[in-house]
C-alpha cells in the first residue's frame, strides 16, 4: 500500500477514535465511529484475497448496522427528551437499543458471530488493530453511558461473553479464531464489572491490549496462523517459543503474569458487591479459556512436529521485521503483576 494512503488511513483511525472519546453529543460520537469504520475497511481489503474481501464485507455490514441502530436510538431519545447529550438517556427503549448496537460493535455475545469470521480473513497486523484499537471507541461510549443501562442486562452480556468466548475457542485450529474467542471472553470480563467499578474496566482493557498485542506480534514474527505451525517455531527461535507460551498463559490469567491482575481485581469486586455466584461462574469460565491457551502451549513446547530437524537451525535467514514492539509488549504482558499494589492505590 502507498505510504501516503496508509498514513491517511491510520490518522483517520486515530481521528475517529479521538472524536468519539471527546464527544458528549450522540451525533459527534456516531460520526467518530463511522470515520473509524471507513478508515479500516481499505486496510482490511488491501490484499485483494477473496477471504479478505469477504471479511471486509462482513465487517462493514455489521458495523453499518450497529451505527444505524445507534443513530436511530439516539434520535428516538432526542425526540422524547429534547436532548442529544449522552448523559440524558431516559428512554428505556433507546437505551437498550444503544447497548445492543455497541455490543455488536465490540463483539459481545450473543452479537459475537462476526468476530471469528472477520478476524480469520485478515492478516495479523490488521487483525491486531481490529482486536485492540477498534474496541476503544465503542467501549468509551459504553463506559460513558453505563449508568443508564439495566444492570441485569450488563451482567447477562458479560457472563454470556465469557462463557461463549471460552467454549467457542476449544475446538479451533486457526490461531486467529482462537484470539477472536479470547477477545470475546475478555470483553465479557470488562462488561461484568462496569456497573460497579468502571476504573477496573479500563484496567482490564489496558491489560487486554498489551497481552493481545504481544500475542499477535509473536504470531506475526513467526508467520504462524495454524496450531500445527506452532510446533515448528522452537527450532527457529527457542526464546520466542518460551515467551509466546508465557504470553498465552498471561492471556489465560495465570499468576504470576500480568493477566492475573485484572481478573483478580474483578473477582474481588464482584465478591465485595455480594455476587459470589457471578464471581464463581466467571472464574470457571476463565478455566475453560485457560484450556485452549494450554493447548497452544502444549503444541508449542511439548510436541515435536514431523519433518524437521531436532536441533535449532542457526543457518536460517535472519528476520527483517522490527522486534522492538514485540519485545516491549511481551515484557509488559509478562511482568506487570509486581506493580499491583501501586495500581490498587490508583483504581480502588
Amino acid at each position: 500500500m502507498n505510504p501516503y494512503v496508509l498514513a491517511t488511513l491510520l490518522s483517520s483511525l486515530g481521528l475517529g477514535t479521538t472524536l468519539t472519546f471527546a464527544s458528549s453529543h450522540w451525533l459527534l460520537a456516531w460520526m467518530g465511529l463511522e470515520i473509524n469504520t471507513l478508515a479500516i475497511v481499505p486496510l482490511m481489503a488491501q490484499h485483494h484475497h477473496p477471504r479478505a474481501v469477504e471479511a471486509t464485507t462482513k465487517y462493514f455490514l455489521t458495523q453499518a448496522t450497529a451505527a444505524a441502530v445507534i443513530l436511530f436510538a439516539s434520535t428516538t431519545n432526542a425526540w422524547t427528551t429534547g436532548e442529544w447529550n449522552m448523559t440524558s438517556m431516559s428512554n428505556p427503549t433507546a437505551t437498550a437499543m444503544i447497548l445492543a448496537a455497541l455490543a455488536l460493535k465490540i463483539g459481545l455475545a450473543p452479537m459475537h458471530f462476526w468476530v471469528p469470521e472477520v478476524l480469520q480473513g485478515l492478516d495479523l497486523l490488521t487483525g491486531l488493530i481490529l482486536s485492540t484499537w477498534q474496541k476503544l471507541a465503542p467501549l468509551a461510549l459504553i463506559i460513558q453511558t453505563a449508568q443508564a443501562f439495566d444492570p441485569l442486562l450488563l451482567s447477562a452480556l458479560g457472563l454470556t461473553s465469557t462463557l461463549v468466548g471460552g467454549w467457542g475457542g476449544l475446538n479451533q485450529t486457526q490461531l486467529r479464531k482462537v484470539l477472536a474467542y479470547s477477545s470475546i471472553a475478555h470483553m465479557g470480563w470488562m462488561i461484568i464489572v462496569l456497573q460497579y467499578a468502571p476504573q477496573l474496566t479500563l484496567l482490564a482493557l489496558l491489560m487486554y491490549v498489551l497481552m493481545t498485542s504481544a500475542a499477535f506480534l509473536t504470531l506475526k514474527f513467526s508467520s504462524a496462523t495454524k496450531i500445527n505451525t506452532l510446533a515448528t517455531i522452537w527450532s527457529k527461535s527457542p526464546m520466542l517459543t518460551t515467551t509466546a507460551a508465557l504470553v498465552l498463559l498471561s492471556l489465560g490469567g495465570l499468576p504470576p503474569l500480568t493477566g492475573f491482575m485484572p481478573k483478580w481485581f474483578i473477582l474481588q469486586e464482584l465478591a465485595k458487591q455480594g455476587l459470589p455466584l457471578t464471581a464463581t461462574v466467571m472464574a470457571l469460565a476463565a478455566l475453560i479459556s485457560l484450556y485452549f491457551y494450554l493447548r497452544l502451549c502444549y503444541t508449542m513446547t511439548l510436541t515435536i512436529s514431523p519433518n524437521i530437524t531436532t536441533s535449532t537451525t542457526p543457518w536460517r535467514t535472519q528476520a527483517t521485521q522490527s522486534s522492538l514492539p514485540l519485545a516491549l509488549s511481551t515484557v509488559m504482558a509478562l511482568s506487570l503483576l509486581p506493580i499491583t499494589p501501586a495500581i490498587m492505590m490508583l483504581v480502588i
